[in-house]
C-alpha cells in the first residue's frame, strides 16, 4: 500500500504556483511499484488482438503582459485582446481543455470503454486557476478523482514550463518534473499523482547527447516515472538503423559520456501528422490492421499510440469530438468495447502485458537518433567526456546535418539555430539562479529554503523564461517577452539572495 502525507501542499502561495517546497513528500509518493490500472481494468489481455493509445496535448505559455509586465496567461491575453490574429480562438481553447470532462462520463453512460491520456503543461493549469476557470478545473477533476471515470483516464506528466529538454540547462531539466509533480498534487490531490507513471516530453523532443540524455531519464526514473512517449523518427535501433517493432514497447537506453547506462520504457509515437491522426482517431484505425506480435515467449497485443494538440486546428476543434465517439461507438458494436480491437492508456496496457509474463529487459532496445555514430568512434575502453566530445566534432565536420540539438515532431525547425538571444539569457539566468540557491540548499537539512516565497519566485522565472513558445514562433513579441521575463528574475536574484 502506498503511503499518503496527511495534508496537501496549498495549490497557489502568495499568487504564485506552488512548484517547490514539498520534494520529499512528491518523491515519497511516486516511488512505489503498485499497479496503478491493473486493479480497476475491464481488459483481458487474452480477449485483445490489438490496441491503442493517444494522448492530448494542452499548453498556454505564461508571458510578461500582464499590469506592470506582470504575469499572466497567454489564454487569458487572447480574451482580452480578441481582434488580435486568431485570438478569436480563445473561447474554443478553453473549451477543448474542459470537454474531456464531459465526454469520458457521457459514452460511459453509453455503455462505452473510452480511453484518453491527458498532458498539461504547469503554465496552463496555473493559467486556468489565475483566470479563475475553475469550472475547467472541477470538470478535469471529475475524470481524475472520481473512481467511476479515473479507469478511463490517464494523466502523464511532463516539464512544468514546457521547456523543450535537449536545450534545458542540465541541472533544471529534475526542477522541471518535480513542480510539475506537486502543482498537480496541490490540484488533483496525493493519490491522483501516486498515478501518474508516463511522461510527455514537450514537442516530444527527446535529447540526443548522450549526458543530457543519461540525465533525463535519471532524473525521470527518480521521479517514479516507468515511461516515456518518443517519436519514431528520434530513435533508431543500437546499429543505427530504423525502428523495426515500432507497435511494441521498447527499452531506451542511454549511456553518458563515462559509459554509465540506464534505461526506461518507451512507447513509440508513430510518424505523421500529429493532431489530425488523432482528431480523425487513425490509431484505432491502423491497430484493425494489426496482430498479435512477440515478445521473448510471449504472444502481446501490438499497440499503437500517438499524441497531438488537444486545442490547435480546426480539424481538432471541430472534428474530433464526434470522431472520438464514434470510434468507441463502433467497438461497442465490434467486442462489446473490450475484445479484437480495443483502446488502452499507455500504464494500463504495460501491466497487462507485465501481467502476462513480459519483462521490459526483453523489449527491443533503442536509443536517440544519431548515437550509434557516436558511440562508432568512441573506444569501449575509452569513455570519457573529452572523447565523447571530440567524436561529436569530428561527425559535425563530415556531416554538415549532424547534431546533438535532439530531434521532435518539428523537425523543420531548429530550438537552437538563430535563438541565442534566448538562449544565452536563459543559461545565463540558471546558472545565476543555481550560484545563488545551491549553496544554500546544501546546508538545508530542513528542507525550509524551497518553502519560502523568495525562493519559489525565482525558481519560477527560471523555469518559465525556458518556456519553449519564446523560440517556436521566431523572433518579435515573443523573445521580447522572454527579455522581460529575464530581466524580472535576474532582478529577483539579486535582490533576494
Amino acid at each position: 500500500m502506498i503511503s499518503f502525507p496527511t495534508t496537501l501542499p496549498p495549490e497557489i502561495v502568495d499568487g504564485l504556483p506552488n512548484i517547490s517546497g514539498w520534494e520529499k513528500e512528491v518523491l515519497a509518493v511516486v516511488n512505489h511499484n503498485e499497479p496503478v490500472f491493473l486493479p480497476s481494468t475491464n481488459l483481458r489481455l487474452e480477449d485483445v488482438n490489438a490496441v491503442f493509445a493517444i494522448a492530448l496535448h494542452m499548453h498556454q505559455p505564461t508571458i510578461p503582459a500582464g499590469y506592470n509586465g506582470g504575469l499572466i496567461s497567454n489564454l487569458q491575453y487572447m480574451f482580452e485582446h480578441p481582434n488580435e490574429g486568431d485570438n478569436h480562438n480563445a473561447a474554443p481553447f478553453a473549451y477543448c481543455y474542459s470537454r474531456m470532462g464531459d465526454f469520458i462520463p457521457e459514452l460511459v453512460s453509453q455503455g462505452c470503454n473510452p480511453r484518453v491520456m491527458l498532458d498539461y503543461s504547469g503554465n496552463l493549469l496555473w493559467g486556468l486557476r489565475q483566470m479563475g476557470r475553475n469550472d475547467i478545473l472541477d470538470n478535469l477533476k471529475k475524470i481524475t478523482c472520481d473512481s467511476k471515470y479515473q479507469p478511463y483516464v490517464e494523466w502523464l506528466g511532463t516539464m512544468w514550463s514546457h521547456a523543450v529538454v535537449p536545450s534545458t540547462p542540465i541541472p533544471d531539466i529534475k526542477l522541471h518534473i518535480l513542480a510539475w509533480q506537486q502543482h498537480f498534487a496541490a490540484i488533483f490531490g496525493w493519490d491522483a499523482l501516486a498515478r501518474v507513471k508516463g511522461f510527455s516530453p514537450p514537442e516530444m523532443h527527446l535529447p540526443n547527447h548522450p549526458d543530457t540524455l543519461f540525465e533525463f531519464v535519471k532524473s525521470l526514473k527518480e521521479c517514479g516515472y516507468l515511461w516515456l512517449l518518443v517519436q519514431e523518427h528520434s530513435v533508431e535501433t543500437i546499429n543505427g538503423e530504423s525502428l523495426r517493432y515500432k507497435h511494441l514497447p521498447h527499452r531506451l537506453i542511454a549511456r553518458n559520456s563515462q559509459g554509465e547506462t540506464i534505461s526506461i520504457t518507451a512507447l513509440i509515437k508513430t510518424q505523421g501528422s500529429d493532431t489530425k491522426l488523432v482528431a480523425q482517431m487513425q490509431p484505432y484505425y491502423e491497430a484493425k490492421t494489426l496482430s498479435k506480435q512477440q515478445i521473448d515467449n510471449v504472444l502481446v497485443p501490438p499497440i499503437v499510440s500517438q499524441i497531438g494538440d488537444g486545442e490547435n486546428g480546426g480539424v481538432m476543434m471541430n472534428e474530433f469530438p464526434s470522431a472520438f465517439k464514434q470510434a468507441w461507438w463502433d467497438m461497442v458494436n465490434h467486442g462489446g468495447g473490450k475484445s479484437g480491437v480495443v483502446g488502452v492508456c499507455g500504464t494500463e496496457y504495460l501491466e497487462l502485458i507485465t501481467a502476462a509474463g513480459c519483462n521490459p529487459e526483453d523489449y527491443p532496445t533503442c536509443q536517440p537518433v544519431g548515437q550509434h555514430l557516436i558511440w562508432q568512434r568512441v573506444a569501449s575502453d575509452n569513455y570519457h567526456p573529452e572523447a565523447v566530445e571530440n567524436a561529436i566534432q569530428e561527425l559535425k565536420q563530415s556531416n554538415p546535418n549532424f547534431h546533438v540539438d535532439g530531434a521532435s515532431w518539428t523537425n523543420h525547425i531548429s530550438w537552437v539555430k538563430g535563438y541565442e538571444n534566448v538562449l544565452s539569457p536563459m543559461n545565463k539566468l540558471s546558472s545565476l539562479f543555481h550560484e545563488k540557491t545551491d549553496k544554500i540548499l546544501v546546508n538545508d537539512e530542513s528542507g525550509v529554503i524551497t518553502k519560502q516565497s523568495q525562493y519559489r519566485q525565482a525558481l519560477l522565472y527560471n523555469l518559465l523564461l525556458q518556456t519553449s513558445c519564446f523560440r517556436y514562433w521566431g523572433q518579435g513579441t515573443w523573445t521580447d517577452y522572454a527579455k522581460a521575463i529575464y530581466q524580472q528574475g535576474e532582478a529577483l536574484l539579486h535582490a533576494n539572495f
